[in-house]
Parts: C-alpha cells; sequence; structure tokens
C-alpha cells in the first residue's frame, strides 16, 4: 500500500518553528519562514540550545551580513517563480525593489557567496518548476512557457536540455513509463 502525500513546505516550516520554539517559552515572531524576531534578550545558553534544536531539523542560523543577503535573494527568486501571480518585470528590477539595493550590488554578493550568478539560480529555479508544472498539471509546454514568461517553446525547451540534460518531452515520456510500471505493479 502507498500514501501519495503532497506537502505544503511553507505551512511544515511555520509549524517545526512554532514547535520547537515555543518549548523554549520565549517572545518572538515569525516574520516569515526564515526570520525570527525575538522580542525579548535570550541569554547565550537559551541562544545555543535552540540554535541545537533547529539544526536538527535542518534550520542553519546564518549570521554572516552577506550570507543573509544571498538568502533573501533566493527566496525572493523562489517567490517570484513559484508565485502563481508572477510579476511581470524583470527579476532585475524585482529583485532591486524587493530587496532595496541595486541590483549590481546584489549581483555581485550573490556570486561572491554562491560562485554562480543570480540569472543561472533563476535558470535553475524556473527549470525547477517546469518539473512541478509537468509533473502535477496537465498543462501544455505552450501554456508552461507562456506562465513562466518564456520568449517560446523553444527557448524552454532549450534550458530544460541544458539544465536537465534531456528535453521535457523526454522528461514527459519517463514520467508517462513510470506510471504505467507502477499501475502494472498496482495489479
Amino acid at each position: 500500500m502507498k500514501l501519495f502525500l503532497k506537502t505544503d513546505t511553507q505551512f511544515l516550516i511555520k509549524k517545526i518553528l512554532e514547535e520547537k520554539l515555543d518549548v523554549f517559552k520565549v517572545k518572538y515572531n515569525l516574520i516569515n519562514n526564515n526570520e525570527i524576531l525575538f522580542l525579548e534578550t535570550i541569554d547565550t545558553e537559551t541562544y545555543n540550545r535552540i540554535t541545537s534544536v533547529l539544526n536538527e531539523y535542518g534550520f542553519e542560523i546564518i549570521e554572516n551580513q552577506k550570507n543573509i543577503i544571498v538568502q533573501k535573494i533566493k527566496e525572493c527568486i523562489i517567490e517570484m517563480i513559484f508565485n502563481d501571480e508572477a510579476p511581470a518585470v524583470k527579476s532585475s528590477v524585482y529583485l532591486a525593489d524587493k530587496l532595496n539595493h541595486s541590483y549590481g550590488y546584489l549581483s555581485n554578493i550573490f556570486s561572491e557567496v554562491t560562485y554562480t550568478s543570480i540569472e543561472n539560480f533563476i535558470i535553475i529555479q524556473k527549470i525547477e518548476y517546469v518539473k512541478k508544472l509537468i509533473i502535477h498539471h496537465d498543462l501544455t509546454l505552450t501554456e508552461i512557457a507562456f506562465k513562466l514568461n518564456y520568449s517560446s517553446v523553444a527557448h524552454l525547451s532549450s534550458q530544460f536540455k541544458n539544465t536537465t540534460g534531456i528535453t521535457p518531452s523526454a522528461f514527459q515520456r519517463i514520467l508517462k513509463k513510470r506510471v504505467q510500471i507502477n499501475n502494472q505493479n498496482i495489479n
């Protein structure tokens, strides 16, 4: 017997943070799923215990200012791409407006910390979203290309192949084959 689950990672993150922080009986606000504002002073021992508990769940405390900016850039990109109401502005304008820094500054810090460009990160995230749309939605490649502001299906296919090594059509065929095999195994 198999259970197929759909997860809401944002909900899970919030739930884990609330459950773990409430144990310490400190006052806090979750600004978003990646920022916690403590409303009272926390002693070093409590801070270290909180850090340790959160590390057990894969949360890493970021203390370096450049790493914080990079994390915010990544969050904005993911928000921009995975949003059904994607903004119709260039990503450079979106990031500069959202983070109140020039795009050049953001780009330099991102490259310095991650050894890749913001553009490459955007492409990788877009391709991940394309895969999600192919897997979970009944959209054509034309609809997906339009949804993600690609100039054409050919452009989408080219980026998909360059990133994954296969075309979106081949990816769809592989998924269909897996479904057929799984259905045969169930029967």
